[in-house]
């Protein structure tokens, strides 16, 4: 399981209309905060572009296309 402790603290500036939105999308959705919801977009938006966190740290060989079941 992933270490979920989030050491890292990210600081970002929006402006009045991307507030909106976030917090219209975020109660949409019914989301505990607004961090989460930004944690929610951004896992999407880097799997739009091919980028999948939860294979994060695992070895190309995890990866066959076909099981080996000797393995």
């Amino acid at each position: 399981m992933p270490d979920r402790s989030r050491p890292e603290r990210l600081q970002i500036m929006l402006d009045a209309d991307e507030l909106r939105a976030l917090d219209d999308w975020r109660f949409a959705r019914r989301m505990p905060s607004r961090a989460s919801a930004i944690r929610e977009l951004l896992k999407r938006g880097l799997a739009v572009e091919g980028i999948d966190l939860r294979t994060r740290g695992r070895v190309s060989a995890s990866f066959g296309v076909i099981d080996n079941p000797e393995e």
